[in-house]
């Protein structure tokens, strides 16, 4: 059965998307050759950098993601991406709007604005979001191609603290729901693989790990098997017990 990971007309078999804001080039190959990663975002100032230039160390078949980090309004956001397909990072965009330099949530409503600003450019975006339904509704209204919602704040490894907003959003939201930031743990992955989102991105828990290659191969698998528990159709919970065999007629 083909299960790939459509977005924007691309097709990608893993469904494991790599973060790269701690950029390290041990952490890149273990992504890839042990994570299985296909899709690693990257920062346009990490790629104008001349010196340990990021795509020195992503092999070709890798699809890039260039995202607008630093951008505090639409204005900005749209810039930044029309350099990014100057430098022939195509029309994929990750949208990254954020104002708020404490808890670095991002602007919904700015992105709303910068979506529509973006897609009416030609760009293909993922916005990354605050997990909001009605945000979620706009976004996908001004032309996002995938919503990213965080799971809990960015780098805090805290796991799925907005896993009920997270459930509402794959309800309600057509486009692929990827989620982005505060994953910790591959069991957490796997969950959210469980619920129905269409991919996960991870950085911090890999990149922090005691054995990267190691980490980044276990969220490889349990995103896989997240995605397969999904696909095989969870069983209902019952709120008493059932027995596993039946409880006659077993000695006649």
């Amino acid at each position: 059965m083909n299960d790939d990971l459509i977005i924007a007309n691309r097709h990608f078999t893993s469904r494991f998307i790599m973060g790269s804001g701690k950029f390290d080039p041990n952490l890149i190959k273990a992504c890839i050759e042990s994570g299985g990663a296909q899709i690693i975002t990257l920062a346009l100032r990490r790629a104008s950098t001349k010196s340990d230039n990021i795509t020195d160390f992503i092999p070709k078949n890798i699809t890039l993601l260039p995202n607008t980090s630093g951008a505090n309004n639409a204005d900005e956001a749209l810039r930044l991406a029309r350099l990014a397909r100057e430098l022939g990072y195509g029309e994929l965009i990750k949208l990254e709007l954020i104002k708020d330099s404490k808890y670095l949530f991002p602007d919904n409503e700015e992105s709303v604005r910068a979506t529509k600003m973006l897609s009416d450019d030609g760009f293909s975006v993922l916005a990354y979001m605050y997990p909001e339904l009605y945000a979620g509704r706009a976004l996908e209204a001004a032309g996002a191609v995938a919503v990213m919602p965080l799971a809990a704040p960015i780098g805090s490894n805290k796991g799925l603290l907005n896993k009920d907003m997270l459930k509402i959003l794959l309800d309600e939201i057509k486009v692929p729901v990827i989620v982005d930031a505060g994953i910790g743990r591959p069991s957490e992955a796997a969950l959210c693989m469980e619920m129905g989102c269409a991919a996960v991105m991870v950085n911090t828990a890999i990149a922090t790990a005691c054995d990267v290659k190691l980490m980044a191969r276990a969220f490889g698998e349990a995103i896989k098997a997240g995605r397969s528990a999904y696909l095989a159709g969870i069983a209902d919970i019952s709120q008493n017990a059932r027995a596993s065999s039946p409880l006659t007629g077993f000695l006649a």
